[in-house]
């Protein structure tokens, strides 16, 4: 998988990774893939809801000790 962008969004409370996942979302064209890491434990349902509800799709998840680890690409 190609990754296009990374997004360090570790250390972030919610709703933050979700705004900033945003912000680097608008930066990128369709198809591209945005990596998104953050230690928010709420983020992985927040992600995955607003990747389904705004046409995105969700590739990807890991987890790496207390790193989530999301693929998004923009639809």
């Amino acid at each position: 998988m190609k990754i296009d962008q990374v997004l360090d969004a570790k250390g972030l409370a919610c709703p933050m990774p979700i705004v900033k996942t945003k912000k680097a979302m608008d930066t990128l064209t369709t198809g591209q893939v945005l990596e998104v890491q953050t230690t928010d434990k709420g983020a992985k349902s927040d992600l995955t809801a607003w990747a389904k509800s705004t046409g995105h799709e969700l590739i990807d998840f890991k987890e790496e000790g207390s790193i989530f680890i999301f693929y998004i690409q923009k639809g």
